[in-house]
């Protein structure tokens, strides 16, 4: 997929999951991080069982111990930090990955918002 294409679908992304329409769907922060997540969904897979993409699967990640997620290599910075991907280091992670775990090769400079970060969170507690 061309850069430009990736780009235009995570913009169309972001304007979905943060328009009216999307808080419309209901209270359930889950169905708006579905959306927000779109733009994750180019390097990330969700299903069980998936390939990894460019990152790894994130099918389970809530609870799992970063960089042990089968068949990813990720980088030496991750795989030391030893941390566990709960509400707390997600957020910190979806703030800034760099500034989390220095070294990184995640290149996503983070989400600002703090309720995009939770809602994102809420659609990963979901992907089991």
């Amino acid at each position: 997929m061309k850069v430009s294409r990736f780009m235009g679908l995570a913009a169309m992304a972001m304007g979905l999951a943060t328009s009216g329409g999307a808080q419309a769907q209901g209270a359930n922060p889950a169905v708006r991080g579905k959306l927000l997540f779109l733009q994750c969904g180019a390097c990330h897979a969700v299903v069980p069982g998936a390939p990894a993409k460019v990152g790894p699967n994130l099918s389970g990640v809530f609870g799992r111990k970063a960089g042990a997620a089968a068949g990813f290599k990720y980088s030496p910075a991750l795989a030391k930090a030893g941390l566990t991907w709960d509400e707390g280091n997600l957020d910190k992670w979806l703030t800034s990955p760099a500034k989390l775990v220095p070294g990184t090769i995640m290149l996503f400079p983070g989400l600002p918002k703090p309720e995009d970060r939770k809602a994102v969170i809420a659609y990963l507690k979901t992907v089991k």
